[in-house]
């Protein structure tokens, strides 16, 4: 069982961590079957092997001078206690190039997953989509992303949910 994460709740299904064999974790030295990752960036040491729980506490951010978002590709809230939740005690995710984090109802977004224009399309949310999409932070115009994010696309799709209001945030970059 691992941590809950108020950002990032299905870190496990989203590939944030690995499963496997045992390993020690770098922060606390403690064996781990579960192991971050995802980004972590850091300008003390590349850091392979991190525990969830060394990751939910902020020990990990904390020993190795780290975060797992950078504060600067995340969206703007009121409260500073948020930023730092996000960036110090949150597994990020993988993107094409570096991942940016939405905020919505003045609060960051949970992260839910990696997804194409047919997923949209399936779970019936483009409507939603449509409704918060943010073209300062996407690659390119709506109509160009549900045309070209299909399959094997050059464009990564990104999808989050307002943790307030529930309408899916949609965020996009390309290889």
């Amino acid at each position: 069982m691992i941590p809950t994460f108020k950002y990032h709740p299905d870190p496990i299904k989203t590939g944030a961590f690995e499963k496997g064999e045992p390993q020690e974790c770098r922060c606390c030295e403690k064996l781990t079957d579960i192991w971050y990752c995802s980004p972590f960036y850091t300008k003390v040491e590349k850091v392979n092997v991190i525990c969830p729980e060394c990751i939910s506490s902020g020990k990990a951010a904390e020993k190795f001078n780290g975060e797992f978002q950078d504060p600067a590709n995340a969206g703007e809230v009121s409260d500073p206690a948020k930023l730092d939740e996000l960036v110090r005690r949150t597994p990020g995710y993988h993107s094409r190039q570096e991942s940016y984090w939405p905020a919505h109802c003045n609060d960051y977004c949970a992260f839910i997953g990696y997804v194409d224009w047919t997923d949209i399309e399936e779970m019936g949310i483009e409507k939603e989509i449509e409704e918060t999409f943010d073209k300062s932070i996407n690659v390119a115009d709506l109509d160009i992303i549900k045309r070209d994010m299909r399959g094997e696309s050059s464009i990564g799709g990104y999808l989050l949910k307002c943790l307030h209001c529930g309408k899916h945030v949609l965020y996009t970059d390309l290889d």
